[in-house]
């Protein structure tokens, strides 16, 4: 291979990677409420009423009187899962800044919701990754008690 030919490789090669790192996603419906269910419950930024009510919906309570748009943001989740210790699992939340460290069944719960939204694990050294920023979620109680599939939306950028 000549060396023209070998750097032009190797340029698509890092601009694939760098891509990579932090793709953008939606995910809408059941999928969107239940990572929006999972992470307003850490979510400092909440409102006691914004978040009893996204728990409810999550859960499928029919009378829900919240009747709001609620936006759950994060600005980084990143979820680790040890393929060696079977028992350590954790994850770290970020809101506005202040990190919160979630470990166990509630971990477990994170990691699962993360990946039925569509990011990626990842490997290294005995652990699996899964992380996501800029996660922005939107939930109209309106829409989602109409049982049409509308009413949860949420994007991020997965960095796996």
């Amino acid at each position: 291979m000549k060396s023209g030919q070998l750097a032009v490789v190797a340029v698509v090669l890092m601009a694939a990677a760098s891509s990579a790192s932090a793709a953008p996603a939606t995910v809408n419906g059941s999928n969107a409420l239940a990572l929006a269910g999972i992470v307003a419950l850490y979510s400092p930024l909440l409102t006691g009423d914004e978040r009893e009510a996204a728990a409810a919906l999550f859960v499928g309570e029919r009378d829900v009187r919240y009747r709001k748009t609620i936006t759950i943001t994060a600005d980084r989740i990143v979820c680790r899962i040890s393929n060696v210790d079977i028992t350590a699992r954790s994850c770290e939340l970020k809101f506005n800044g202040r990190k919160q460290t979630i470990s166990g069944r509630r971990a477990s719960e994170i990691f699962a919701t993360e990946a039925l939204a569509g990011v990626a694990a990842d490997g290294a050294a005995g652990s699996v990754f899964e992380s996501l920023s800029k996660l922005s979620c939107t939930l109209d109680p309106k829409a989602i008690r109409q049982k049409d599939g509308s009413g949860a939306s949420c994007s991020f950028e997965a960095e796996n």
